[in-house]
């Protein structure tokens, strides 16, 4: 049968991901538009974006946060090409934006000692292999796959190298073991639903300690100084952007920080997203056409929902454009590097009873397609 009641939100996509809930654009504090996001207002929204930043995510002392140009990939390059090189490298892959990362580090910076790991889609690599007197590069949640690291226990407090870690679709949404990661980067259009082309990266005391006793021999894009004079540029981790950023995109992403601090802050995200999670693993567990692409339970993410369906890729492709058509499912297809599937963003912008709104209709398409021969 055909549901009666559809998601009050159909859009599940990846990213940029759905607002959060009861999102008006008119309710932002607009008095920076056209505001330099130098002068005192605007120094301040951005000073906020980072202190707020820190606070909500419960940061160590001595942690600092920077709004950067570029995204969460802008971020996560600046840190790359700012602290590579001094010691070997081990980068994780098990998925397209990780496996770009190793393309950056072998191919653009051209390390001479790297060592990948690698796993294919659905898995984890072997993390027991990580050498941690190299720096370690990796994500923690595998936004086109799926699949997450389960926690922090596999780096040891002792390490010697640095931590690198691309946590766009994980923070603040899952547990981040801080004292353990030397550098996070993230976006605002993942968790929090924010714009994009504004990135967010936290360094530690340690990341510093390294930008300023180590200089790269390659030349240094100024969209990714983060020094002068052989110091951190501590300005850029109040607020004093690079480069000029778009300060309606600041007011949207205080927006959204405001609504974590009123939900309680980043348990109540975490919780929001663990509770999406299980929505779809309920379904899943009832019904054996579908199932996971993350091969085991620990290391199956709480956003980037990634499914994996007993059909051929053309009908999985039928299902997609048939849910988009009915305006219950929009931009769920997987990603373009990834085996055919369903990728459902469960984020804490999703409400959980539109998951389960949406579920029923997901059977729905499945049968039809199954009764209906492919053009």
């Amino acid at each position: 049968m055909r549901p009666l009641i559809k998601p009050s939100n159909a859009n599940f996509s990846s990213g940029p991901c759905s607002k959060r809930p009861g999102y008006d654009v008119s309710r932002l504090q607009l008095d920076l538009l056209g505001r330099s996001h130098r002068s005192a207002l605007g120094k301040q929204a951005l000073s906020l974006a980072c202190s707020e930043t820190a606070r909500l995510l419960r940061l160590p002392e001595g942690y600092r946060v920077a709004v950067v140009p570029g995204s969460d990939t802008g971020a996560i390059e600046m840190a790359m090409w700012s602290l590579l090189g001094s010691r070997g490298v081990d980068v994780l892959a098990w998925e397209s934006f990780s496996a770009g990362w190793v393309t950056d580090i072998v191919k653009q910076l051209r390390l001479p000692e790297v060592s990948v790991i690698k796993a294919d889609y659905g898995l984890l690599p072997d993390l027991s292999a990580v050498n941690f007197e190299h720096d370690v590069v990796f994500v923690w949640n595998g936004t086109t796959s799926g699949v997450k690291v389960p926690d922090g226990d596999w780096i040891p407090a002792d390490r010697q190298g640095l931590t690198l870690c691309d946590a766009t679709s994980a923070v603040f949404a899952m547990e981040m073991p801080w004292d353990k990661l030397d550098v996070v980067t993230y976006s605002w259009q993942k968790v929090l639903g924010g714009e994009g082309a504004h990135g967010m990266l936290i360094l530690s005391p340690r990341a510093v300690q390294r930008l300023e006793s180590y200089d790269p021999p390659w030349p240094m894009p100024k969209v990714f100084r983060m020094k002068s004079g052989g110091k951190l540029n501590e300005g850029l981790f109040r607020g004093e952007t690079i480069n000029t950023p778009s300060m309606l995109c600041v007011a949207d992403y205080l927006d959204a920080l405001q609504w974590v601090d009123g939900l309680g802050g980043v348990q109540a995200t975490i919780a929001r997203c663990e509770a999406n999670l299980q929505v779809i693993a309920d379904f899943v567990a009832a019904n054996d056409w579908i199932s996971f692409l993350a091969a085991e339970p620990a290391t199956r993410s709480s956003t980037s929902v990634c499914l994996s369906l007993a059909l051929a890729e053309d009908q999985v492709k039928r299902i997609v454009k048939m849910l988009a058509a009915e305006g219950v499912a929009h931009d769920i297809g997987a990603y373009k590097d990834a085996p055919a599937g369903l990728r459902i963003w469960c984020g804490a912008t999703i409400e959980t009873a539109d998951l389960q709104a949406l579920m029923p209709w997901l059977a729905w398409a499945y049968q039809q397609v199954c009764l209906t021969p492919s053009a």
